[in-house]
């Protein structure tokens, strides 16, 4: 996405200096804040089309920051971290966070991750006005918007994608790997799993309510979601 705005909420000054420069060398624009509430209100202000958001930061924790634009956004969230344990990570997942890296990185993998995030953004909201329906759940895809009953489901980016992977295959199973290159293609090169796809099944699955047996898992091969 050419001239993406990127809001930076990290409070280690170094690293903001050094983001903040490689990002508007690759074209971006940068906006950039020290703690947790400030980070929201440049957001409600500025709205900008990618957050990179530090767990560790001071008054609201990258947490906090990241369930609180979940509830009036879609905008891809970025985090940071220099928590290795798998928990912390599936906790940003959970709350709607997109992607995570892990410090120490490269700004070259912060980079990488930023396009491939913009990318798949980008392509869901060019998508066609199409509303895919199967019982009482539907997906708009234009809006990148689900609902359950008419009532709005938050997901993530990877699980809006992984639930349009299914849907448009039309009731075929799909297996974890086809899932990991649809979903994750511009990522394979870091440290991802077929554990991953399972992650966020179990993750989709939570959040479906009453149809959540409509994302089947098929043995040995994969899921697939049952539309009839």
């Amino acid at each position: 996405m050419a001239s993406a705005r990127i809001l930076i909420v990290e409070d280690e000054k170094p690293l903001v200096k050094i983001l903040k420069y490689n990002l508007e060398q690759q074209g971006y624009q940068v906006l950039t804040a020290e703690d947790g509430e400030a980070g929201l209100a440049v957001f409600r202000r500025e709205r900008p089309d990618l957050v990179l958001l530090d767990v560790m930061i001071p008054r609201l924790d990258g947490f906090d920051v990241c369930k609180a634009i979940r509830l009036i956004a879609r905008t891809p969230i970025l985090m940071l971290t220099a928590r290795k344990e798998e928990v912390d990570r599936i906790i940003g997942l959970e709350l709607g966070a997109d992607d995570y890296v892990i410090k120490p990185f490269s700004v070259r993998e912060v980079l990488a991750r930023i396009k491939a995030v913009l990318r798949r953004a980008e392509s869901v909201a060019d998508a066609k006005d199409e509303t895919l329906r199967a019982g009482t759940l539907e997906a708009d895809l234009a809006r990148y918007e689900v609902r359950l009953k008419g009532r709005p489901v938050s997901l993530s980016t990877k699980e809006f994608e992984l639930l349009k992977c299914l849907w448009q295959v039309k009731g075929k199973a799909l297996r974890r790997e086809e899932l990991l290159e649809a979903v994750w293609g511009h990522d394979r090169g870091l440290e991802l799993e077929t554990r991953t796809v399972d992650q966020h099944i179990n993750r989709l699955r939570g959040k479906l309510g009453a149809e959540a047996s409509r994302l089947v898992t098929v043995k040995n091969v994969g899921y697939r979601l049952r539309t009839q």
